[in-house]
């Protein structure tokens, strides 16, 4: 074979250096989404009322710690947990270590493999074949037996001992090493914001899960509290009847009305219990070992900052990570195009070979060879065309996915934004139906006294009261849980800037190994639920007022009396 003539080898070279720097990857620009300048519930005059505010200046914006906003130091000890402990979070933190295992694999692709592989071999050949090689062929003249006997002595058995050392090393002319590791590098990166949303959507349901507990805890007071109304009703209407100016169908009836209240009351223990299991659940340990104690609610509506939607963009984790799902997909079209081309290996081995162990290492048996290996595909049936149409074809699929996140996430802002500029109205509107809801009873009570109207119009007056105070308490569970999700939906304090922060969380986690800690609020021997109420809450509203004989014991019955009230 002949040499290239000297001038020829820089061309050579050359050509070879840029093929090794083509990339057939698309030029990569993040997707355009349509992205409006604000958000249309969030128009200016946003109060802390509503829930929500501009924010302006930008140091306002929603930090790290954001359940902090709420000031309850028990749900912060609770959401310290969940980075820690939860499940879900732990399987998407080794999640983000495979991905990130498969960008050194795909890196290692760039660098030559190196082979060591000694091997021992013991066998014979046949004398035909040693024939065919040569090793039956004497000297001139050698005839007969002679010839025989160097052919029976070349096909004896023997042993082959063998140490080479092979190094290949495939050439990246056409980029489809560097857009593998690039596609990889975006799926690991992808995997990060990934446990970004875990993270945050579990520390999200957490502190939902405990307002649902905190309103649990305060409806069964409500309702502790209007049994213990209604049991002054009834004491009230006994009295009427022992003095004979009360039928038995209205004792009847209040005691109808207490026992079904008590049911209620009774009955909210169900849904506590649940969601203080889903609490433990959340925080990695078992329900049997974790109890919350009763806590009155005093949780004021915490005021969000709230940015501009192109925010978004950089701060909301589930949209960094289909961006990231596009930019992989873009590099898998550089990978299927790269097949077009050939494939450039360099090869070598060298070492030695001897049948003899203890003259392996000798100069006479060294050997080495190398050279390169040009491949290309001549004919694949239209393999490598629908390879690069499918490449294509998910390209648009991942930029449409990611489209379509951010759309969904202007709504979800949206709904929160209007949720909470609404249920503040609500509010407002709802106490002020429960305050005359409690008026009406106080008259109807008067009324009733007095013998004007029926018992019927107390009991609708009483149930009108409590459907209004426990409407008002579910419109404020509405109101933390949009807060919540706003904070949720606007990404929890996380951006784009804290993907290395995220994955040293992942790479480095906390309490590895180690079974989950209870928090230390709730250290203390569990109790079922739902746990005692502290004396005093119970605090009647003393709708019902009369004198002390009135509300004192039963009397000895009495002659019959006439009736004064009006049939």
């Amino acid at each position: 074979m002949r040499r290239a003539p000297a001038f020829c080898r820089p061309v050579i070279c050359g050509g070879l250096l840029a093929a090794a720097g083509c990339n057939f990857a698309p030029h990569y620009e993040r997707p355009g989404a349509s992205t409006p300048t604000q958000f249309k519930e969030a128009a200016p005059g946003g109060t802390a009322d509503q829930g929500w505010k501009i924010a302006e200046p930008r140091d306002a914006e929603i930090r790290g710690n954001w359940w902090e906003v709420f000031n309850d130091p028990q749900l912060d000890a609770l959401e310290a947990r969940v980075a820690i402990s939860n499940q879900t979070v732990i399987a998407a933190e080794a999640n983000y270590r495979a991905a990130r295992a498969l960008v050194a694999e795909a890196q290692a692709q760039l660098f030559p493999t190196l082979n060591l592989a000694p091997a021992v071999t013991r066998g014979k050949s046949s004398a035909a074949v040693t024939q065919l090689s040569g090793g039956a062929t004497g000297t001139a003249g050698t005839t007969g037996t002679a010839a025989t006997t160097a052919a029976q002595g070349t096909t004896s058995t023997r042993n082959t001992f063998t140490l080479p050392l092979e190094i290949s090393y495939q050439i990246d002319l056409w980029g489809s090493v560097r857009n593998t590791v690039a596609q990889s590098r975006y799926n690991a990166q992808m995997s990060a914001a990934q446990l970004a949303t875990a993270l945050l959507s579990t520390q999200s349901t957490l502190a939902q899960d405990y307002f649902q507990l905190r309103i649990a805890d305060e409806q069964r007071r409500i309702l502790e509290t209007t049994v213990a109304d209604y049991e002054a009703t009834l004491r009230l209407v006994r009295t009427l009847f022992d003095n004979g100016l009360d039928s038995g169908e209205d004792v009847s009836q209040a005691e109808s009305q207490l026992q079904s209240t008590m049911a209620q009351a009774t009955d909210v223990g169900v849904a506590r219990a649940q969601y203080e299991h889903a609490i433990a659940v959340l925080i990695g340990v078992p329900p049997a070992k974790f109890s919350i104690p009763y806590k009155h609610l005093s949780q004021p509506l915490p005021t969000v900052p709230v940015g501009v939607p192109s925010d978004l963009l950089e701060r909301r984790p589930d949209i960094a990570a289909a961006e990231r799902q596009v930019a992989a997909s873009n590099a898998a079209i550089g990978v299927a195009r790269a097949a077009y081309f050939p494939s450039l290996t360099l090869s070598g081995s060298a070492g030695y070979e001897s049948t003899q162990l203890s003259r392996l290492f000798e100069g006479p048996n060294r050997f080495w060879s190398a050279g390169p290996t040009l491949v290309q595909n001549l004919f694949d049936a239209g393999e490598r065309r629908a390879a690069v149409a499918q490449a294509r074809a998910l390209n648009e699929a991942q930029t449409a996915t990611y489209r379509q996140t951010v759309l969904s996430a202007f709504q979800a802002v949206e709904d929160n934004l209007a949720s909470l500029r609404i249920l503040s109205q609500e509010l407002l509107q709802q106490h002020q139906a429960a305050v005359t809801a409690k008026r009406t009873v106080q008259l109807s009570v008067v009324r009733f006294q007095n013998g004007v109207d029926s018992y019927v119009n107390v009991i609708t007056a009483q149930n009108t009261f409590l459907t209004a105070r426990e409407a008002e308490l579910q419109i404020q569970l509405r109101q933390l849980t949009a807060g919540v999700n706003l904070i949720n939906n606007l990404g929890g304090g996380w951006s784009t800037a804290e993907w290395q922060a995220t994955e040293q969380m992942a790479l480095h986690p906390a309490d590895q190994n180690k079974p989950p800690q209870i928090p230390a609020d709730n250290s203390g021997p569990a109790v079922p639920n739902p746990p005692a109420m502290p004396a005093g809450e119970v605090k009647p509203d003393d709708i019902i007022k009369q004198d002390e004989d009135d509300m004192g014991a039963p009397q000895p019955p009495q002659p019959p009396q006439p009736s004064t009230r009006p049939p």
